[in-house]
């Protein structure tokens, strides 16, 4: 594995490589990585992963400053999967070039997470941008568990480049929580607890299956959760995948979720 840290030494690494793919990611790695890089390794020649904790996607100081970070386990797991390239740029490196615009979400786009992380997904879209604009790989693989920031990159970055943007399945733990970087944030208590969670949640997507027109569903199911668990819930609702609507009719969807639970954020969707 070739560890590069100057986008100089990137551009000399990477400049012939037409199969190329990408899968970025913040650190603090775990099995949902391991799958986004195995998918890869499979579907490109060359696969560059990039450890960059983006503080442009941070609407909470606090919680950058808390992000999970384990950079020497990361590399020897990276070593172990034999991914050719390894990305570890300074904020410095990424945010010099002034000729990106700025970038801003349209009202229809304000749902969900980008309701209530002002600035989140601009901050995503921007990074993201800019990395494209950098290694100009041929597919970037990504996690189905953020389903709306997946939406709104492929969106974005298909229109722009020559970039395939790929979304892989959600990797989940044995009692059914997605797998997270955040996830280490938790208590034993918490982890179990949210597992229950998903469990419930999971029963909730089949009655709504089921139930399509039942309205009064989810208001039931999400005052049961908050009564039970202890828990805020930021959002729960249901959207097709089509365009992220709330029309269910003849449409595929997802039920969404974010909530709180011990001041630690997860976010799924089933």
């Amino acid at each position: 594995m070739k560890l590069i840290r100057q986008i100089t030494d990137l551009n000399k690494a990477i400049s012939n490589q037409k199969e190329l793919g990408f899968v970025p990611t913040m650190g603090s790695l775990h099995k949902g990585h391991t799958s986004l890089i195995n998918t890869s390794k499979k579907k490109c020649k060359k696969t560059l992963v990039s450890i960059f904790v983006n503080p442009t996607q941070f609407n909470n100081a606090n919680d950058f400053k808390t992000y999970p970070q384990n950079l020497d386990k990361d590399i020897k797991l990276l070593k172990r999967l034999k991914v050719d390239f390894l990305y570890l740029p300074m904020v410095s490196q990424i945010y010099t070039d002034k000729k990106y615009n700025i970038i801003k979400l349209n009202k229809s786009q304000k749902i969900l997470c980008a309701k209530f992380r002002k600035g989140h997904f601009e901050g995503v879209l921007d990074v993201l941008n800019r990395f494209t604009g950098i290694i100009k790989p041929k597919k970037i693989f990504m996690g189905e568990k953020d389903y709306q920031q997946f939406f709104l990159v492929r969106k974005f970055i298909e229109r722009k480049y020559q970039t395939k943007v790929i979304v892989c399945k959600t990797i989940r733990d044995t009692n059914k929580i997605a797998l997270s970087s955040r996830n280490s944030l938790l208590d034993l208590e918490s982890f179990k607890k949210a597992g229950k969670i998903s469990l419930e949640l999971i029963k909730l997507k089949n009655l709504i299956k089921k139930n399509i027109k039942d309205k009064k569903l989810i208001k039931k199911i999400k005052c049961d959760l908050i009564k039970n668990f202890k828990i805020k819930i930021e959002y729960l609702e249901c959207r097709n995948l089509i365009d992220l609507n709330t029309n269910l009719k003849n449409r595929p969807f997802k039920l969404f979720v974010a909530y709180y639970l011990k001041g630690v954020r997860l976010i799924d969707n089933f």
